[in-house]
């Protein structure tokens, strides 16, 4: 280290006492280049003001005691600065390695989300789900049995980040560790509510809204856990009406119950899951009302489902100046035939 700050120094005594001789760009240009072997071998601020002054010192033996005291007092502004930009420097690394860490957990995340959706000939169905920055609150779900019947659910972690990443993979894979009940809407929130409640924090809460479409008989059941209602389009009368089902979020209490409901599913008809995100979207005058959700479905209801969530959150996203402010999740199951 000494050997290379001895060769540094003689390098910049040439540098610096050239330039003073000819004042020409070539001199800057050297001297731009010097300060990269400066900052490849971390040569601090305040180590670089005291090498200048030992050089001009030795240029000129008679330097006036007045420039000799202005170079003693910058030194010590550069301690500081050298102190403030180590700092900087540590700071800087560490949002670097977290948002490396956040990246890995916004690429999980999206190993978690369904890579398709389940083809059934007598649905329609399509599902968007955007987060609102890199780690998204919302989560998810198909499945389909042996006898052709849809399993799906769409649930919002409240809380950001990693944490909600390992939650969402927590969640899914409980889901998956219960294959006899996860087309049924009620025993399943109930078995999931068990294991939030004995694994997630006290201060992360899970809603969650699961359903179960049976293409045989068209009825879907449904259950909720404290999750935003969706609606139930009907295609004869042209009317919406809520989904609602009442149930408290997952893991406030072990012993919670989920009331199961159902509807029977008409031809045209549809079913509407979403997000919060959906129905809390907020532009400058305020939040939109759910009554101008339906209206905004309803114009694009001729298209097909998928079309019909893309045309939907793009005016959404329009109305928010395209800066969501919350995680956006919306998943529309219209039966065909």
């Amino acid at each position: 280290m000494a050997d290379s700050y001895a060769i540094l120094e003689d390098q910049y005594k040439k540098i610096l006492n050239k330039y003073l001789q000819e004042k020409d760009e070539q001199g800057l240009y050297h001297a731009q280049q010097f300060s990269k072997k400066v900052m490849e071998n971390q040569i601090s601020p305040e180590e670089m003001v005291s090498l200048h002054l030992e050089i001009i010192e030795d240029l000129f033996p008679n330097l006036p005691a007045g420039a000799r005291d202005s170079f003693e007092f910058l030194l010590e502004v550069m301690i500081g600065y050298g102190l403030a930009y180590r700092e900087h420097q540590s700071l800087r690394d560490r949002q670097k390695e977290l948002e490396a860490e956040i990246n890995v957990a916004a690429n999980m995340q999206q190993t978690l989300l369904p890579k398709e959706v389940p083809y059934i000939d007598s649905l329609d169905i399509g599902v968007i789900s955007v987060p609102a920055s890199k780690m998204s609150g919302d989560y998810y779900h198909f499945v389909k049995d042996e006898n052709g019947c849809l399993g799906v659910a769409i649930a919002d972690i409240i809380g950001k980040g990693v944490p909600a990443a390992l939650c969402m993979s927590m969640i899914k894979y409980a889901m998956d560790s219960l294959p006899e009940q996860r087309l049924q809407p009620g025993a399943l929130l109930e078995n999931l509510n068990r294991v939030v409640e004995q694994n997630v924090a006290a201060n992360m809460f899970i809603t969650m809204m699961y359903g179960s479409y049976d293409p045989r008989v068209h009825h879907f059941y449904y259950s909720g856990a404290g999750h935003e209602p969706g609606f139930y389009y009907n295609a004869k009368n042209d009317s919406f009406e809520e989904l609602y089902a009442k149930g408290l979020v997952l893991g406030v209490t072990r012993e919670a119950n989920f009331r199961e409901y159902h509807k029977k599913v008409e031809v045209g008809d549809f079913v509407v899951l979403l997000s919060d995100g959906v129905t809390e979207c907020r532009t400058d005058e305020g939040f939109i009302e759910r009554e101008e959700i339906t209206n905004l479905i309803r114009q694009y209801s001729h298209m097909p489902a998928q079309e019909m969530v893309n045309n939907v959150f793009y005016q959404l996203e329009k109305l928010q100046g395209f800066q969501l402010r919350d995680d956006f999740s919306l998943i529309i199951i219209r039966r065909k035939v």
